[in-house]
């Protein structure tokens, strides 16, 4: 099958917004039109940021869109919206009756299900009642609903990829991020989910496989399950990624020795392994303790199992015996790392001798040596961090679709901040673009 040639997404973004104005939003019985979407996007103001910083435009074609033009765009972590069905249609028919469903109750509706029960989130973070609170609610479900209504299709996605200025995207899921976070869950089970899902991920990116890539999922219940789905995704799926939560799994940390043959086969293979957190799992996680305060819950939850992880991996040992092993720690923020990699140096420095004898150098330089992390589009103190460890190790995400993006102007706000045009360059392409093996 040929493959699609890429058309630059920012040359694709303005052409779109500039026809904005002459044409009107329309919307049919089954679902909304391509224009729908684009005309949406345009009269979606970005909202004011926590730090009172808002991002301005000028139709039809911004300041920021002419900046735009002269990077390219490798988003680390975009997500996809499952279809509800997707483990009843393809997961093996032995496990058939045991697979979760989507709910669908509305246009951001993220949650799993089986017999009537939540899957693999605390029943508290299924509650219709409460997800259905607040401006936040409304506001996604009009910025979402033109995209549900067309069955988020890889087309839709391609088409959202234009209208922020994507170039190229590696796929995470939406529902899939919670599909394995329950407990002591069957092993042959959560391969089989896995298994699944990969499967379904595959047959979505072929509509353009040079812009959509694929991250695997992987099962952390039984190592050899995670090794033998690795290598699939790897040889027969061309994935260029895997994924894990961070959490701690079955009581084992990820320097266990359990966990030995994935970091080798991954290194083997030299792929990739991405931790990425999702609030309100079933697993132990940071932020539990806030029972139904999403706002607590979600705020520590994401950045302290990144750090929580990257321990294992900076002082747990594992990046000393596997110096070719490339991990990225994405969608928690990048602003902790200065912090967290000057408190291991302090604590290896004091106690590495008695606690750390394997390590042949400071955490810090396996994490400036092997290790990625990603920063949210208007996260200013990324300056800092960029002043700590420099430019090479930070990746550039939207996180589209969920909740916290700022599509459709993540690219802009992010092309906002202030540090030079050779960091955004790399942070916009290069690392990413290194992390995941991918032409510069």
């Amino acid at each position: 099958m040929p493959r699609k040639p890429i058309l630059r997404a920012s040359s694709v973004r303005a052409c779109v917004r500039s026809s904005f104005q002459a044409v009107p939003y329309r919307k049919s019985g089954t679902g909304a039109s391509r224009v729908g979407i684009a005309r949406f996007c345009h009269e979606t103001p970005l909202t004011t940021t926590a730090r009172g910083r808002t991002v301005t435009t000028h139709d039809p074609l911004t300041e920021v869109d002419m900046a735009h033009r002269n990077f390219k765009v490798l988003d680390s972590d975009i997500h996809i919206i499952e279809p509800p069905d997707l483990w009843q249609r393809y997961i093996d028919p032995a496990f058939k009756d045991r697979a979760p469903i989507g709910l669908t109750e509305d246009a951001g509706d993220l949650r799993l299900a089986h017999d009537g029960k939540p899957w693999g989130r605390l029943a508290v973070n299924a509650d219709r009642s409460v997800r259905r609170q607040g401006r936040n609610y409304a506001l996604n479900q009009e910025r979402w609903r033109p995209f549900a209504e067309r069955g988020w299709t890889a087309k839709v996605q391609l088409e959202a990829m234009d209208i922020e200025g994507i170039d190229v995207a590696v796929v995470y899921p939406s529902r899939g991020l919670f599909a394995l976070t329950i407990n002591d869950m069957d092993p042959p089970l959560a391969a089989a989910v896995a298994h699944a899902y990969n499967d379904w991920l595959y047959e979505f990116c072929q509509e353009n496989p040079e812009r959509l890539i694929g991250a695997g999922m992987i099962s952390p219940f039984a190592v050899e399950d995670a090794v033998a789905e690795t290598r699939r995704c790897v040889r027969q799926l061309g994935f260029r990624g895997l994924f894990l939560r961070p959490n701690e799994v079955n009581g084992r940390n990820w320097h266990d020795p359990y966990y030995e043959p994935l970091w080798a086969e991954l290194e083997e293979l030299e792929v990739p392994l991405g931790f990425h957190e999702g609030s309100g799992s079933q697993l132990r996680q940071v932020g539990e303790q806030f029972g139904a305060n999403t706002l607590l819950k979600h705020v520590y939850s994401h950045p302290v199992e990144q750090m929580l992880a990257v321990g294992s991996f900076c002082a747990g040992g594992i990046l000393e015996r596997h110096p070719r092993l490339r991990v990225a720690f994405l969608e928690g923020n990048c602003s902790w790392v200065p912090f967290l990699l000057w408190r291991m140096d302090e604590h290896w420095e004091w106690i590495g001798d008695v606690y750390a004898r394997d390590l042949t150098m400071a955490p810090s330089e396996y994490f400036k040596r092997q290790c990625f992390v990603s920063v949210e589009c208007d996260e200013e103190p990324v300056k800092h961090v960029i002043d700590a460890i420099g430019d090479d190790r930070i990746v550039f995400s939207t996180d589209f679709p969920h909740g916290d993006s700022k599509f459709p102007r993540a690219v802009e706000s992010f092309l906002q901040l202030p540090i030079s045009d050779e960091s955004k360059r790399k942070i916009l392409w290069d690392n990413c673009a290194a992390y995941y093996g991918l032409p510069a």
